[in-house]
């Protein structure tokens, strides 16, 4: 019996051991197969971002087809016919052909191509690392978006035939009821969306995969790119507002301007000086001043009637204690104090926290231009050659030895026309002695009037980029021999690739001009080596895109090899290695000192 007892324990014991295996191994195939699931899902993910950044590229591609093969296209053609400016056109379109370019014939195939070969290679990263330094040109297209909206405008307004083209190609299916402002914002918008896929795939992807590096790699180039689209995109926002701001205050004067920047609006009471009443009010606080405004209670049209302005400068905010009425606070400034009432203590201090902050960063930026200002006419400026301009350097005009000769500001040493110098003004470095002075240094000098107000009211344009800013920071830069035409005599230019913007051949009069002639995208232009030609010298290129042709000529066969080398890497969408300066000398003055002279 007992021999039984034993079997019969050994054999309990013996199933469940083998009941316990079984549970062990059941719950290891449970974590594998719990495993396998997870990685089956992250690839799943890893795949469909990259699928929606090919269908998103797409249909992106058929967009810049349209503002580029259509719009522009379309309205160049009439541009020809003597309708209205070339210039105007390539204004308004600014570099959307390099864009469009860069995209069908570079990103858009590789991404089609990464994605035919998904199942081998999955992933995206190496591709946008490789190409991701070309969306640089988007700068460009951003800077000049503010000026390509008001060129649109005002020859939309002013020209009849213009405005027919454009309602004439927004009247077609292709457009999608959807004008030509709202697809010109697209690639304005286009890097942000680049940037938050790639965020996305980037918290799918493992650590350890060999996707991750070029993947961060890529969104810190593009994160780049995104910045000058935001900013943008708020820029463009905050015009909105102000405009909006503008029609409920019935019109009120310099509210839609650029630099106006809305910080915080809404309702607050009024404590009254002479009794203990409190009045309903709003204020609108903007970067440079406050709106004190009183409610007109009307659905449409003007809300506001604006009662007091208050300049920024000068400003104070102080918290103040009323024992009838909680959560008040006062604002000084030099055209008037208002002690006001928030709704909650929570109200008042968001409010004291935006007036504060706003004091602070305008006296920041006061400062800094304040310290600028007190060092000139204490010591000589360096004086800008004559030979290195071609035109004023304050209203851009062209000089003319017969009716706009060149004169030098004693102040700050620029070559400007004789409007422009028209003013003297003593310096301390001179023994306070009057001195010929432009307009600028005459209104910092003299403190009679804001010289912070520009001499024009016009934008800075896409051209407006100092020859010596991007001299001084090049691929390379010199002096060539251009023409567009075989029958027209060639100019002498001064020629930049900038390292901003790579993609772009810069044309200047000389070194030292304020203002481009002209700018070149070079990515998808074909480039021809001239050896021997009749109509062209040894030393000539020629730059060829359908039937723009731009011909440039070198004095030296190495000076030609030199700009052939960084020009077929920019016209195929790679980056440029940096070239010692053609024109040594003049390059270094562009941004170093030079001996005085008249």
């Amino acid at each position: 019996g007992l021999h039984r007892l034993n079997a019969s324990s050994a054999r309990y014991r013996n199933i469940g051991i083998m009941a316990e295996s079984s549970a062990l191994a059941f719950t290891h195939y449970t974590e594998i197969t719990g495993c396998f699931q997870q990685e089956q899902i992250k690839e799943l993910k890893l795949y469909k971002i990259a699928s929606e950044l090919l269908q998103t590229e797409r249909a992106y591609v058929t967009r810049l087809h349209l503002l580029d093969q259509v719009f522009c296209a379309r309205l160049t053609e009439e541009a020809g016919k003597g309708m209205f400016p070339v210039e105007v056109v390539k204004g308004i379109f600014s570099n959307v052909g390099s864009i469009y370019t860069f995209h069908s014939q570079f990103l858009l195939p590789d991404l089609e191509t990464r994605m035919s070969q998904w199942a081998s290679t999955p992933r995206i990263g190496d591709i946008l690392a490789q190409l991701a330094p070309f969306l640089r040109m988007y700068a460009e297209y951003v800077k000049n978006f503010d000026s390509a909206m008001d060129l649109l405008k005002q020859w939309t307004e002013r020209s009849a035939q213009f405005n027919t083209i454009i309602q004439d190609i927004q009247s077609q299916e292709v457009c999608g009821n959807l004008t030509l402002q709202h697809h010109m914002l697209e690639p304005v918008q286009r890097v942000p969306r680049y940037e938050m896929l790639l965020k996305d795939y980037l918290k799918k992807l493992p650590e350890d995969d060999p996707d991750c590096s070029q993947a961060k790699k890529s969104l810190n180039i593009i994160s780049m790119a995104a910045t000058h689209s935001n900013m943008a995109i708020r820029k463009m926002e905050n015009l909105k507002k102000l405009m909006e701001i503008y029609e409920m205050l019935g019109g009120e004067e310099d509210i839609v301007n650029p630099s106006n920047e809305l910080i915080k609006e809404g309702q607050i009471l009024k404590l009254a000086a002479r009794n203990t009443s409190s009045m309903e009010r709003y204020l609108f606080l903007f970067n440079n001043m406050l709106l004190y405004c009183v409610p007109k209670f009307s659905l449409v049209g003007q809300r506001f009637t604006v009662r007091t302005r208050v300049c920024v400068e000068g400003m104070k905010v102080l918290e103040t204690s009323n024992e009838d009425y909680p959560h008040t606070f006062q604002v000084s400034g030099k055209e008037r104090t208002l002690e006001l009432q928030a709704s909650s203590e929570q109200d008042k201090e968001d409010w004291i926290k935006a007036f504060q902050e706003t004091i602070e960063i305008f006296q920041q930026k006061n400062e800094t231009f304040k310290s600028s200002r007190l060092e000139l006419g204490k010591r000589a400026p360096r004086w800008i050659r004559d030979n290195e301009v071609t035109m004023c350097m304050k209203c851009k005009e062209p000089f003319n030895p017969l009716t706009r000769r060149r004169h030098h500001c004693r102040a700050c040493g620029y070559v400007v026309c004789y409007k422009c110098s028209d003013y003297k003004a003593s310096l301390r470095y001179d023994g306070n002695k009057l001195n010929k002075v432009c307009k600028d240094c005459y209104f910092i000098l003299t403190g009679r009037a804001d010289a912070e107000e520009p001499v024009s009211g016009k934008k800075r344009g896409i051209l407006e980029i100092e020859a010596a800013q991007v001299s001084g920071n090049s691929f390379l830069c010199g002096f060539l021999q251009y023409s567009t035409d075989r029958t027209k005599p060639c100019q002498r230019v001064w020629c930049v690739i900038p390292q901003h913007d790579a993609l772009v051949l810069y044309l200047y009069g000389a070194p030292q001009d304020v203002k481009a002639q002209c700018t070149i995208p070079l990515l998808g232009y074909q480039v021809e080596d001239v050896q021997r030609s009749v109509d062209h010298p040894p030393t000539s290129f020629r730059l060829c895109q359908s039937k723009s042709v731009h011909c440039f000529t070198a004095d030296t066969e190495e000076v030609k090899l030199r700009w052939l080398k960084v020009i077929h890497k920019a016209v195929i969408g790679e980056m440029p290695e940096c070239q010692t300066p053609v024109d040594d000398d003049l390059a270094n003055g562009c941004h170093e000192g030079v001996p005085d002279g008249t």
